[in-house]
């Protein structure tokens, strides 16, 4: 009977000390007081930006299919699917399974949260600039996207299934963001200071390359609206661009201590998982420099021999070998001469590797050069849309590639003389307009070797440098080289209704399937 009594004193109190609780009171016990209830827009800039540069999709994306389908380097790996237009689900959709939830969704949260406010307005430019940059490169990975809604789906439900958007609507306002953009940059408002690993908060660098972003996305345009592709050219042009090398976007990385701080692409090819052990300096390339007596070919190539044996590298240039795209270790000895394959026992080992010295952690990653701008140059020259000297732009564009590789090693320094004999060879001012156009075609392809999306986009416009597609029974749809990639796989039962719209717009989600750029729908 005293413990029921004691037992019912205990309730009562309990239910009185709850029901002096006020709602909020029971409320706040759900809070985490520790819990962070904002956070530093910059560093969510700053994440996104080294997130562009991310291992999983550049490996997958740049080096596994870009740079061997445009014939950068070459490989007897099946996992190397470009170099026999083999299809790869996870591969093909790495870039769209990455940066919607990652890059795209960091800048737009930032964009929107800076929106309106004169203080961050560096920030909310720079981060337009930067979303521009990342879908851009998507929309020519795959073509129809979503760019209106994209990384939006914190702002309300309606976005968590986002339509996909024709390219050529994605063309005109990826050019009025970014116009949009350069017109907020203001010395007025906060710098973006530390928190920016492409330029230190120099705005003026930021508003050239919003510029040379233009031009880029002007040139991409220029078969299927030359008009517009011409204004936008020509405005961007005048209002400035990049000027020398101190001007190359670069994402600058660090050797850690985490991984975002790493260059992803390096890390791919070296370092962590040492991919570059299965794919070398392709024969198209490595022959092609020979033809022209590049001095760039003992930069590109640290030699013959194991990447991991310092000892067994053979680094006479006359003995380089590039391997033939589109074999495997079996029939490749068909494709080069007799004795090629003696030297080492492993079959990859006797053709010419990357240079591990551009493969470190902390070497920086390309956005766009100040080479490539001046090939656009040269060849907005030839096309007659720009007065300057299309001579003059097709040399500073040649010598600015050589001596960007100073920014990876010192020891890749190229004498000026060297670099002018080769410029001279070239033989540009004596081509004809059309051979003008294959020159720039192929030096921009060259310049872009450690950016291969851009070289394989570049060479889907232009056709430049000539490739024959490699012959493999094996071949997903084909043996030609892919006009895009295949989406993320994901989208097909997760967005089905908007994902088949773009399909039917596009005319498929194949390999052959041609963009709104590239001359189809």
């Amino acid at each position: 009977m005293k413990i029921s009594n004691k037992l019912a004193v205990m309730v009562m109190a309990g239910s009185l000390t709850f029901a002096s609780c006020s709602e909020s009171e029971l409320l706040d016990l759900n809070i985490d007081q520790n819990a962070a209830t904002d956070i530093d827009m910059s560093y969510l800039f700053s994440r996104a930006t080294l997130a562009i540069g991310g291992e999983y999709e550049n490996t997958r994306i740049a080096m596994l299919y870009a740079s061997t389908m445009v014939q950068q380097t070459a490989s007897t790996a099946g996992y190397f699917s470009g170099d026999k237009y083999f299809y790869n689900a996870q591969y093909s959709g790495a870039y769209m399974e990455t940066h919607y939830t990652g890059v795209v969704r960091l800048l737009t949260h930032v964009i929107t949260r800076t929106d309106g406010d004169p203080a961050q307005a560096n920030l909310n430019a720079a981060a337009t600039v930067l979303r521009v940059f990342d879908l851009h490169r998507m929309t020519d990975i795959y073509g129809d996207i979503p760019y209106f809604q994209a990384g939006k789906g914190l702002e309300g439900e309606e976005n968590w299934f986002p339509a996909y958007d024709s390219q050529e609507e994605i063309y005109t306002a990826m050019i009025a963001d970014l116009r949009a953009a350069r017109d907020r940059f203001s010395e007025s408002a906060n710098s973006l200071g530390a928190q920016d690993f492409l330029y230190g908060g120099d705005i003026s660098k930021w508003r050239k390359f919003t510029n040379a972003l233009l031009m880029r996305i002007a040139m991409r345009m220029s078969e299927v609206d030359p008009t517009t592709a011409q204004q936008v050219f020509t405005e961007a042009n005048n209002s400035g661009a990049f000027t020398s090398n101190e001007d190359i976007a670069f994402i600058q990385y660090d050797s850690g201590p985490q991984g975002v701080n790493r260059n992803g692409l390096n890390d791919g090819y070296w370092n962590t998982y040492k991919y570059s052990r299965d794919c070398k300096i392709s024969a198209t390339m490595m022959d092609w420099m020979n033809a022209n007596d590049d001095p760039r070919k003992m930069i590109l190539t640290g030699g013959v021999g194991d990447p991991e044996v310092p000892a067994t590298w053979i680094t006479d240039p006359e003995a380089q070998i590039g391997m033939p795209n589109g074999y495997t270790s079996t029939n490749i000895g068909e494709a080069v001469p007799e004795g090629t394959l003696d030297g080492f026992s492993i079959v990859q080992r006797n053709f010419s590797m990357l240079n591990l010295k551009y493969l470190d952690w902390n070497d920086p990653y390309y956005l766009i050069s100040y080479a490539e701008v001046e090939f656009m140059r040269a060849e907005a020259a030839v096309k007659g849309w720009i007065s300057s000297d299309a001579g003059t732009h097709f040399s500073n564009g040649v010598a600015a590639a050589i001596n960007s590789w100073v920014y990876f090693d010192e020891d890749f320094t190229v004498d000026a003389q060297e670099t002018a004999a080769y410029i001279s060879g070239r033989g540009f001012d004596a081509a004809s307009n059309e051979d003008k156009l294959r020159l720039i075609g192929e030096e921009y392809w060259a310049a872009n070797f450690l950016n291969a999306i851009e070289a394989w986009s570049n060479w889907r416009r232009t056709g430049y440098p000539e490739l024959t597609p490699t012959q493999d029974p094996n071949a997903f749809e084909g043996n030609f080289i892919p006009r895009r990639l295949r989406y993320w796989e994901n989208e097909i039962g997760s967005n089905p209704e908007n994902y088949q719209a773009a399909v039917s717009r596009m005319g498929g989600d194949s390999f052959a399937t041609r963009m709104w750029w590239d001359g189809g729908n």
